[in-house]
This record gives C-alpha cells, sequence and structure tokens, in this order.
C-alpha cells in the first residue's frame, strides 16, 4: 500500500512506513513602527513550508535499510521533489533538508533490527510543475508575485501630464 511519494520514492511498507508527519507553514509579514499607533503590516507572500515525516524500518520485517540510501542519493542531487499523497493530492516541490537514523537492536554481526528514521521537506517554488524558470515566473503563469509594486495598471499618461481636449 503506496502512503506518499517524494518524487520517485514511495513510501510503502516495503521501503519505509512512517507514523508521524509534522508540516510547518508561515507566512510572511513586512512590520514598520508608528509613532502613537500599531505598526503597520503588509503581507509579502508564503513563507517557509516544511513538512517532517518520522518512521521505523525493521529490515526483513518492515521496509529496508536501501531505502535510505536512495533518500540520501535523492537528497545529494539538490533537486526538489513533487510530494504527492495516496488521495492523489499534490502538495508542492520539496528538497530533502535534512535525514536522521537512529540504529538499535543490532544483531551479533552488526546489523540493526530497527532503524527510526526523522526526513525534514523544505518547500520550494513550484516552478518545477510548470516547466517554467524563475526569469519567467510571471510571463509563464500570468500572476505577479504577492506584494508586488507593480500589480497596478498603468495609466496611459502620467499624472503630471493633462489629457488634450477632444473636440
Amino acid at each position: 500500500m503506496v502512503v506518499l511519494c517524494l518524487g520517485q520514492f514511495v513510501f510503502s511498507m516495503s521501503t519505509a512506513l512512517f507514523h508521524e508527519l509534522q508540516r510547518k507553514r508561515n507566512w510572511k509579514h513586512a512590520k514598520n513602527s508608528r509613532v502613537g499607533a500599531r505598526d503597520a503590516n503588509q503581507y509579502n507572500g508564503p513563507g517557509d513550508d516544511s513538512i517532517t515525516i518520522a518512521g521505523v524500518i525493521a529490515p526483513g520485517q518492515l521496509g529496508t535499510a536501501a531505502s535510505l540510501d536512495m533518500l540520501t542519493d535523492m537528497a545529494d542531487t539538490g533537486a526538489g521533489y513533487v510530494l504527492v499523497d495516496m488521495l492523489g493530492n499534490v502538495h508542492g516541490v520539496f528538497t530533502i533538508g535534512s535525514l536522521d537514523e537512529t540504529q538499535t537492536y543490532h544483531d551479533v554481526i552488526g546489523i540493526a533490527q530497527k532503524i527510526d528514521f526523522t526526513l525534514t521537506l523544505d518547500r520550494v517554488d513550484d516552478l518545477a510543475l510548470t516547466g517554467a524558470t524563475a526569469a519567467s515566473g510571471v510571463a509563464a503563469t500570468g500572476a505577479r508575485p504577492a506584494g508586488s509594486l507593480d500589480a497596478a495598471p498603468v495609466p496611459d499618461a502620467p499624472a503630471y501630464v493633462k489629457p488634450k481636449k477632444k473636440g
């Protein structure tokens, strides 16, 4: 049973199954101090978005230790991977920020019988989903970045130029 996919890596009982998923999202607000009033606050767009996945692998019973090697190889590329849950919901593009593992219950030849892992994913721009580049982000999506000052329509003539009278 597939639980979650990060790029081509599938979290399942045969690879690496997790028991906890935490997501932390932030939004950016710029504040400016004012005399005699509360600070002015301006929304500047989405901030950090991170997901922490904690799970356990019991080689030969539940998952494989090679799964962590696959995740390490993915992290080494520095690329962003699309995160999709079992319902088909696309959560965005994430890079692998860190992978912690704790090996316990070693057998007589030193192989861990239990491996606890914690994987941290950091959200990046979803340009990988659209195939656009950062330089053409506005052109590809047609949308201006949040908080953009040039989102207002441009008038035909500057405000200081008086239009000619018709007639």
